[in-house]
């Protein structure tokens, strides 16, 4: 931790929303990325669109949407936010059996949105994982991390190394 006071706490300990009424509204952005690892047959069949489930970046992409956007009622500190932009994106690489997917999430606001990307990164690889599951059980989605985030108090954080393999 870097010295910074908990203030998901009240003064006895317990769990309590953060009060951000007198915050100064300013544009904050996040980036969070995730992976799913699968075999190399898998991300060929979702590559050529042969997924018996359907397209499976397309859906994966809408429901990293709808979970960012839900987030407040998922996550129980979590203020409900009006994002102004949340993108999902997937990269490939078949050398590695691999899909990297990255989130973005922004908004003009008194709150941070670190756990809007994280959440549409991690619905977006469950996605993933359950239209092929029927082909791979073997997949394993890791790496959920943040990447970046911007705005507010605490200003710029970005991450300096990705974790080892």
């Amino acid at each position: 931790m870097n010295g910074s006071v908990l203030s998901h706490l009240d003064e006895k300990g317990r769990a309590q929303m953060v009060d951000v009424t007198l915050k100064e509204p300013s544009v904050r952005e996040a980036v969070a990325r995730a992976r799913i690892i699968m075999s190399p047959q898998t991300l060929a069949l979702i590559q050529e669109g042969n997924v018996p489930k359907g397209d499976v970046f397309g859906v994966a992409r809408v429901a990293g949407v709808m979970a960012a956007k839900k987030t407040g009622e998922l996550i129980p500190m979590c203020h409900p936010l009006e994002l102004t932009h949340i993108a999902i994106n997937f990269s490939a690489h078949e050398e590695k059996g691999e899909i990297l997917i990255e989130g973005q999430a922004r908004l003009v606001g008194k709150t941070g949105v670190e756990m809007e990307a994280l959440t549409a990164v991690t619905v977006a690889g469950l996605t993933i994982y359950d239209m092929c599951k029927a082909v791979d059980k073997n997949m394993i989605m890791t790496d959920v991390m943040l990447v970046k985030k911007s705005g507010g108090k605490s200003g710029l954080f970005e991450r300096k190394a990705e974790p080892q393999e």
